[in-house]
């Protein structure tokens, strides 16, 4: 779980250093590869919370997650409004932070 977490975190940032060399291209390709760390932290988290019901640190997670898409599914579609959209742009930041916190904390205790 940490070596795919770091591989996560560390993916777009590859991706962008190789901007020097690949041009506007790479630029794409980092943003794009933020919500492939998205989804494996995500996957990761939910493996965890299946793995142990009852950690409230990943519940917590689970909750921040569903709470993002929430709001941006109701800024996006139902009604839009500039504090929604500036209060959820610093939110995948922290549950990245979050959930490596929890990964690195709890992998030690736990043996995948």
């Amino acid at each position: 779980m940490k070596k795919i977490n770091t591989f996560a975190l560390a993916l777009p940032f590859i991706i962008l250093v190789s901007a020097i060399v690949f041009g506007e291209g790479a630029i794409i390709l980092a943003l794009l590869s933020i919500m492939v760390t998205g989804f494996l932290q995500f996957s990761i988290g939910v493996k965890m919370l299946v793995d142990n019901p009852k950690d409230k640190n990943l519940i917590t997670y689970i909750a921040f997650v569903a709470l993002f898409f929430i709001l941006w599914f109701f800024n996006a579609f139902i009604g839009y409004t500039d504090i929604i959209t500036y209060s959820i742009i610093p939110i995948p930041f922290l549950l990245a932070i979050y959930i490596s916190v929890i990964i690195y904390k709890k992998i030690d205790h736990i043996n995948f």
